[in-house]
């Protein structure tokens, strides 16, 4: 289980979010600018809270009550950015493998083959990053995170640029994970991917969680509805004064 109860200031924006998961496709959603990739940066250890408190299962990754803050590295947790971020001086092969050895975790051949099969990027171990596709290089860098054997899986727009064909495969990945019993906490501004992936969703508007709980359910909360479609009016009024 994953619980988060985080305050943090950032210039101008203020965060808080308190929310748990308690294992499967846990999604945050929110327009751009809600805070959802500074949660995500907490967990991870890449952001510090002002205040508050992460635990993962039985270990205390934060807590400044404590002043307790796991590093990143110690975390145990996966994270897979938006853009990838593959090492383009390595190939595909290495990439892979970078994740476990930075963690001092020993090879496991038969581990490495399910990932790859699983991924389907065999054919791609010999190349470099600037070699492949943008969705070629996402299935890259979950090959990556998940190599590193994380109890937890932070994804941040997981089909960002992708095409639709793309899209459907990556989506296809993630259900596969889930199966697999891995807690994924999922970045999504998409709703209808947030419908289709995802158990439980956590809804962010300017900072603050505005609605929690089953997908349904979220969808049809009066609140949900209005901050989701009062950005996107205001996305259409900048694009049309553009």
């Amino acid at each position: 289980m994953l619980s988060v109860d985080v305050e943090k200031t950032l210039g101008e924006f203020s965060l808080a979010a308190k929310f748990q998961t308690a294992g499967g496709v846990t999604a945050l959603f929110g327009p751009s600018g809600s805070g959802k990739t500074s949660i995500v940066n907490m967990i991870a250890g890449l952001v510090t809270p002002d205040r508050g408190r992460i635990a993962l299962d039985d270990a205390v990754l934060f807590d400044s009550a404590a002043r307790t803050n796991v590093p990143p590295h110690k975390r145990r947790i996966g994270y897979v950015f938006q853009e990838g971020r593959l090492f383009p001086h390595l190939t595909v092969a290495q990439n892979l493998d970078y994740g476990r050895w930075m963690h001092g975790l020993p090879a496991d051949a038969a581990e490495r083959e399910r990932i790859i099969a699983l991924l389907d990027i065999a054919h791609l171990l010999p190349r470099r990053p600037g070699k492949l596709s943008g969705g070629e290089r996402q299935r890259v860098a979950f090959g990556r995170a998940l190599l590193m054997q994380p109890r937890l899986l932070l994804l941040d727009e997981p089909t960002a640029g992708m095409n639709p064909t793309e899209t459907a495969e990556m989506m296809e990945i993630i259900r596969a994970l889930k199966q697999r019993g891995l807690t994924i906490l999922l970045i999504e501004h998409k709703l209808e991917l947030v419908m289709q992936l995802s158990d439980r969703v956590v809804v962010m508007d300017h900072g603050a969680r505005i609605a929690e709980g089953a997908p349904r359910a979220v969808a049809s909360d009066p609140a949900v509805i209005e901050a989701y479609l009062g950005h996107r009016e205001v996305g259409r009024t900048r694009a049309a004064a553009s």
